[in-house]
């Protein structure tokens, strides 16, 4: 198996290197993407800017950490440097219930 120093690190060479990772591990960034609720799109956006939550759900499929996949964007001691602080890690769901914001029930007017 190879180790984290062995990943490439030209932009395209890793992402096909992680599309490989995952299909080594019988998973593929779709069915990742299903199992985290999210698109496709929001594992595709990795591939081109820093999106900290699909960069951790992408390691941990691999056993690895996001610092050792992108060490340009994650510092050793796990912490991103956002390019966007202050943006929601968290699905908008998740934060639609911790901001108080969910769908509300319409009422018919029916008892």
């Amino acid at each position: 198996m190879k180790t984290y120093n062995e990943i490439p690190k030209e932009p395209e060479l890793r992402w096909e290197w992680i599309k490989f990772q995952l299909r080594a591990k019988g998973t593929s960034l779709a069915q990742l993407a299903r199992k985290l609720g999210v698109e496709r799109n929001a594992l595709n956006n990795v591939k081109r800017v820093a999106y900290p939550r699909m960069e951790r759900a992408i390691a941990q499929a691999l056993g690895l950490t996001p610092f050792q996949i992108w060490p340009e964007r994650w510092d050793k001691n796990e912490e991103p440097f956002r390019q966007r602080p202050g943006r929601a890690e968290k699905s908008s769901e998740i934060a639609q219930k911790s901001n108080g914001l969910s769908p509300k029930k319409h009422h018919t007017g029916k008892a």
